[in-house]
């Protein structure tokens, strides 16, 4: 009964409180379940007071051998149990010393990964993809050209409203992390692609959703993440393709073409600069041509210049013994 209680307590009260998001509570929740019957498999009916660093050691092994998760997954997990006992401290149901993850030791760090990104050519091929003659052709259009137009999450792209798309002013209003709203302009190509799929469609309520499925409800999250994969097998893309990958590619291509990374930070949400700087990386073309200036290449002629006409000793071929 305690496990269930608290719980709902930190999902239901904690969480909400802190305005997170109904997804990431959901996975919080199913995250905090599954430790639970861990807890009971292994140790019966144990209260979660009486959890110990040694039986959260011994999950993280069996997350790690039995389910074969990564460090990202490992870390995600143990995140969120320390949070959760942090959260029962702060609420009076535990004291400070009775936290069994107050000294708890810290994870291995995962290896920061640099984002897949689309070359030009491979948008090129998967905005041309879509059918141009049914109303699900040209919304798939417009649903790949606005997220690759403008960053935006699978999420807040799904959450998207009539009214949030003013194609007079050339804007969006997009819902981020957290609830923070934003506000992203629109280049004259996505706003053409986008007013063809208004027309198409039909106007609506404002409160209605903007990208809405063949029952004409709103897209899920997940129906997005469909959608961008299969188009991205028909455009045969060599590359693991999400609506994330389109965020990374947006954010690319915009640093290559010399735009503030401060910029790129606001037009994508994010609250810290150091989340952004990872588009900083360089691509394979940009390593060749920045080797291409290095001076070595205007260097390395003048050495010759200076011993015009001599064969240097270690450029004849060796000789054989005896033959001399």
């Amino acid at each position: 009964m305690t496990w269930k209680y608290w719980i709902l307590l930190y999902t239901q009260t904690h969480c909400t409180g802190r305005g997170l998001r109904s997804t990431t509570i959901g996975a919080y929740q199913k995250t905090l379940e599954q430790f639970r019957e861990y807890v009971r498999l292994q140790h019966g009916d144990l209260p979660p007071e009486q959890v110990s660093a040694r039986i959260v050691l011994e999950y993280v092994t069996y997350l790690r051998k039995e389910r074969d998760n990564g460090d990202s997954a490992v870390n995600r997990q143990v995140t969120i149990l320390k949070n959760f006992y942090r959260a029962m401290v702060a609420m009076g149901h535990l004291l400070p010393a009775q936290n069994p993850l107050a000294h708890f030791p810290t994870m291995k760090g995962v290896a920061r990964k640099l984002p897949t990104v689309l070359a030009p050519e491979e948008v090129t091929n998967l905005l041309n993809v879509p059918r141009q003659d049914t109303i699900l052709g040209l919304r798939d259009c417009a649903l790949l050209t606005l997220l690759y137009g403008t960053g935006i999450r699978a999420s807040e792209l799904a959450a998207l409203r009539e009214a949030d798309v003013d194609l007079t002013e050339r804007t969006i209003r997009v819902t981020g992390k957290g609830g923070h709203q934003r506000v992203i302009p629109l280049n004259e190509q996505v706003v053409q692609v986008l007013k063809r799929y208004r027309e198409s469609r039909g106007l609506l309520a404002p409160t209605a959703p903007f990208f809405r499925s063949r029952t004409k409800k709103a897209m899920s999250r997940g129906a997005v993440y469909e959608r961008v994969r299969r188009y991205s097998q028909l455009a045969r893309i060599p590359k693991r393709v999400s609506p994330h990958t389109l965020r990374h590619t947006f954010a690319t291509h915009l640093v290559q073409a010399d735009v503030n990374i401060v910029v790129i930070r606001d037009l994508l949400g994010h609250r810290q600069l150091a989340s952004t700087q990872i588009y900083l990386h360089l691509t394979a073309h940009d390593l060749r041509t920045a080797i291409g200036k290095h001076p070595v290449q205007r260097l390395a002629p003048t050495i010759e210049a200076l011993l015009p006409g001599v064969t240097l000793p270690f450029q004849d071929p060796p000789r054989r013994r005896g033959t001399g």
